[in-house]
């Protein structure tokens, strides 16, 4: 005897028995899904922002009680007070001490990197032995690529090739950002003979000054014309040693000069510091790529291994460039690994249903996965997620669970085929009755 046919009533009947509405939502899933991958943002991991300013004060030589007092409290009171500060941490260890002050939400992160200069400043009373305050506004970098370049040569050779890629790769619209590490801070190197010094009656403190005073750039205010307002600046900012060799150091009554370059060796070099990149035992300079706003991992890797190709034929004898470390392999195994398992799991829901079931119903079943991992993107850009490695982890384990799923409602509506339903009486009640089932496993996996 046939089984009564479950009532027309709720959601999954509804959708059962109105197949245009069911086919548009198919539709939509399908083709809108897909159009939202090629626009979701792409990055290796997910990315945030940070908010906060960081005042760092080196202090050689003093203890942290001695940084501390010294250096935190006078930066703790001075920036405690601005307009943006949510909070103020701070931190004293043996011969330096940091400072990082959080904004509150909302905050303008640049202006307020501006107020905490400006008050930093102002103070006058750190120790004369302290180092000027470096402030910097943290941002949370998203590397991709990191290049080195190695070879037994001068330090200036590896660092000019470095600059020189560096440039290269800044010039492709596909790549925004890349910084260059491993190369001591430069430093221009000038040095009297004690002879000299007294020949001309000269101290170090008084050339000092006279370089000092010789080479500023500072904003002298602004005057008001009938064209507009007119800003007045002093640009003599030197930045190369050349640029101070013709400075006179000597100005007689009678107008002739002593010229610094005629009483001192001026050296550009690098300055004397235990900072060094080593690569397979070779002096080196390394390149960091990163990922900038709509800028996938993939791309980015793509776009700086051929500018690597482009640039090995013109390097010196004796000089590599090497690819150190490339995060979008990871990432890009991640996605290939995830496309392999669900080409393998739909090919044996397909098979195995249409083997123990029938054909039809292993079909429909089979495109139900594809359908609702598509679908599936037409909701992350609403709730803010990115294609990451957290979210392919996650879609990785929600790929088991669906086929799971797929296969026992399947299973069950057949169950009802065999029972003498009609394929829709079969189709109702096989899912009504999967539904709590598979919603509770599907929580279940969710909050584990």
């Amino acid at each position: 005897m046939l089984a009564h046919s479950p009532k027309n009533q709720g959601a999954i009947a509804w959708i059962t028995g109105h197949s245009v509405a069911a086919n548009l939502i198919m539709m939509a899933c399908l083709i809108g899904g897909y159009v939202m991958l090629l626009n979701i943002k792409q990055e290796v991991f997910p990315s945030f922002e940070t908010e906060t300013v960081q005042v760092t004060v080196s202090y050689p030589g003093a203890s942290p009680e001695e940084v501390e007092k010294g250096i935190i409290l006078a930066i703790e009171e001075a920036v405690s007070s601005l307009d943006g500060v949510d909070e103020v941490k701070s931190s004293a260890n043996e011969g330096i001490g940091t400072v990082t002050i959080e904004a509150l939400s909302g905050a303008d992160l640049q202006k307020l990197g501006q107020d905490v200069q400006s008050e930093v400043d102002r103070i006058t009373s750190f120790p004369e032995e302290a180092e000027e305050p470096q402030i910097r506004v943290l941002a949370v970098k998203r590397r991709v690529v990191s290049i080195v370049l190695a070879g037994h040569g001068e330090t200036g050779t590896l660092h000019e090739l470095g600059e020189q890629f560096r440039d290269q790769l800044l010039q492709d619209p596909g790549i925004t950002q890349v910084d260059l590490t491993g190369v001591r801070p430069l430093e221009i190197s000038i040095e009297i003979p004690q002879d000299n010094l007294r020949r001309y009656n000269l101290t170090l403190e008084e050339v000092a000054r006279r370089l000092r005073n010789a080479s500023i750039d500072l904003p002298g205010g602004s005057i008001k014309a009938e064209g507009g307002e007119i800003l007045i600046r002093v640009k003599e900012r030197r930045d190369f040693g050349r640029e101070f060799a013709r400075l006179p150091i000597i100005t007689t009554d009678t107008g002739s000069e002593v010229l610094l370059d005629q009483i001192a060796t001026i050296t550009d070099g690098y300055e004397d510091s235990d900072y060094y990149a080593i690569y397979n035992n070779k002096p080196a300079v390394m390149l960091n790529v990163y990922r900038v706003g709509d800028q996938t991992p993939i791309q980015v890797s793509q776009t700086v291994l051929r500018h690597i190709e482009q640039v090995k034929p013109s390097l010196p004898t004796g000089i590599e460039i090497n690819v150190l470390r490339d995060r979008s392999e990871s990432f890009t195994q991640r996605i290939d690994l995830l496309l392999r398992n669900s080409a393998l799991g739909l090919s044996m829901v397909l098979i195995l249903l249409a083997l123990f079931l029938e054909f039809r119903l292993a079909f429909w079943v089979t495109m139900g996965i594809p359908i609702s991992f598509m679908g599936s993107f037409l909701l992350l850009p609403l709730m803010g997620v990115s294609i990451n490695m957290i979210s392919l982890f996650a879609y990785l384990v929600s790929l088991g669970i669906v086929v799971d799923d797929a296969i026992v409602v399947g299973e069950n509506v057949y169950h009802h085929r065999l029972r003498g339903l009609s394929p829709l009486d079969a189709a109702i009640r096989g899912a009504r009755e999967m539904a709590m089932p598979v919603t509770f496993s599907i929580l279940t996996n969710i909050t584990t």
